[in-house]
Order: structure tokens, then sequence, then C-alpha cells
């Protein structure tokens, strides 16, 4: 695999992007970088995929039931047997319709088993659409909490999930006490209603965005995770994070991005997707994936550190 290094300097002509900043502007003091191919008929940024780094997928409004759901899950598996996932977090929508114990098996068991299978990990945040006694869901990791944070087994990086449905006073208290007390240098959020989006059904959240974003400028997130938009898009970073909608593990509004929002770094919204990361010291490099295979999406992240 190449090394960050060669991936600059190779044809890939990467263009660096942060919050207001245009090529050769710039960045802001303490905000996260990212490195992306140009346009998506660029080679895709390759995964490192080496020994001891943090390897993940991310996984939004998928639990349908249907074949397409069926389809995605099997890509993923086909993904995991060369790029070997420790763990998937889930943004939320994980079960649409009825959620009796035979829908669990139908709309989750048995399209991921393969990955069950294999110890894969999910770790759930719940969407408008779940029930919030998905949090007692023993497959879900969630410990009968509607937000929790976890660290990643072996590396320096901490997961906060929460429940953007109810953004009540005792949670906001919490995710500050949380953040605040956290050391890890990668702080990476996730949860279902996006505080950025160019979706034409939802878009951005801005009543969440006010509560969430100066926490999360203040306590150095680096990257937030969300759903509820079926697409797939990652957003140019915002006060110095980058924020990715990733709505279409199972449900897809094609042609849903709106073009003219002028937030969108890259997007796809033709098929589904899911993506996978890889965290190797202060990178992150990234894939979004779609349904037949193909790379839609990939850069490489280096985290917020504090001015």
């Amino acid at each position: 695999m190449r090394t960050h290094r060669q991936i600059a300097a190779s044809a890939l002509f990467v263009v660096v992007v942060a919050l207001g900043c245009r090529v050769g502007s710039t960045v802001p003091a303490g905000a996260a970088t990212v490195q992306a191919p140009q346009t998506a008929a660029s080679q895709p940024v390759q995964l490192p995929n080496k020994d001891g780094s943090l390897k993940f997928a991310v996984l939004g409004d998928f639990g349908t039931g249907d074949r397409p759901q069926y389809e995605m899950a099997n890509q993923m598996a086909v993904v995991w047997e060369r790029f070997k996932y420790k763990f998937i977090v889930l943004v939320g929508d994980n079960l649409y319709g009825s959620q009796r114990p035979q829908d669990f098996v139908s709309k989750f068991e048995r399209p991921y088993e393969a990955l069950l299978d294999k110890d894969v990990k999910f770790y759930a945040s719940l969407g408008n659409h779940d029930a919030r006694e998905q949090r007692y869901y023993k497959l879900f990791n969630m410990d009968g909490k509607l937000y929790y944070s976890f660290k990643a087994p072996d590396e320096d990086v901490r997961f906060f999930a929460l429940e953007s449905t109810y953004m009540e006073r005792d949670q906001v208290a919490w995710i500050e006490k949380e953040l605040q007390n956290s050391n890890e240098k990668w702080k990476i959020a996730y949860f279902h209603h996006p505080l950025y989006s160019s979706g034409g059904r939802h878009g951005s959240d801005r009543r969440l965005r006010e509560v969430l974003e100066p926490l999360f400028i203040k306590y150095n997130i680096s990257v937030v995770f969300s759903g509820h938009d079926h697409i797939y898009e990652r957003l140019k970073p915002q006060n110095g994070i980058t924020y990715f909608v990733v709505g279409s593990g199972g449900q897809l509004r094609r042609g849903n991005i709106n073009d003219n929002s002028g937030l969108t770094a890259r997007g796809f919204d033709t098929d589904l997707a899911f993506m996978v990361a890889e965290i190797s010291d202060d990178e992150m490099y990234f894939n979004a994936i779609s349904r037949a295979g193909n790379v839609v999406d990939s850069g490489i992240i280096t985290r917020r550190q504090q001015p």
C-alpha cells in the first residue's frame, strides 16, 4: 500500500479543504483537514490495512428487511474479507416498521449473519424510526443506555453515541462532561440527525446544531457521522470538523442531494452505500462503498489538534 506522502505526491491531484478555505488559503488553527481525489474519476485513496490500526465501518438507515438491504449487507461481508474491521457504528433507523422479535431476525440478524459470525460488533444509536427499547437489544451493545461512549479496544480513539431525536437537558450535560473528561486524541461522535446535510428531504438540523456544535468545537471532536437523509455525503469541513451523512444502508432517496447547498465535498445518491475507515496515528483513511462494490468517495482526514 502507498504511504500518505506517496499519495500526496502522486497523480491523484489531491485537494485540501477546510471551512471557508479555497485551495492555497490558510487552514484555521486546530482544524481537521481532508485530502481526497479531486474528481470522482480519480483513483481512490487506498486503505493502508495496517496491523495495529483501528478499522471500523459506518452504516445507517438500513433495517428494511428488503432485498436491497441484504445485497448491501453481502457487500459489507465481501469488504470484510479483505479489510477486517472490528466493529460497525450505526447512525440510526436500525429497523423500519414493526419491531417484534422476529423483525430483529429478518431485518438485522439474518442480513448481517456473516459479520456477526465473525464477531464483528455493532454499536447502535437510535433514529426517529427506532423504538427506544432497542437499547436493551444485546446485539446493539447499548447496555440499556440511550446515549453512551466507548473507547476503541487498543487505540487512542473514543466514540460518542447520542440520541438525537430527543436531545434533552440531561443528555447535553452528559455529553459535555463526557467530552471534557475524555483524554483520547481522536474523538468521534455519531447520531441520527445531521447537523449539516444537503439532503433535499431533511437537510441540516439547525436547532440540534445550536446545541451540539459549540461542544464539538470546544472539546475537539474531529469527525461526526449521521444519517436520516437517505444519501451518502461528505460535507466540507465546518468549523474544523468533518461531517458525514451515511444514510443509505438500506433506504435510498435517489437524486436527493441539493447541488446548490454549497456544503457538499462529495455526494452519492444513486445507490446504497456504507463506509469503512482506518485510523492510524493522526490520520483517518476512509472509503465509501456502494452496493455494487465501487468506491464512491475516499480520502484522508488529519485529526483536529487544540490550537
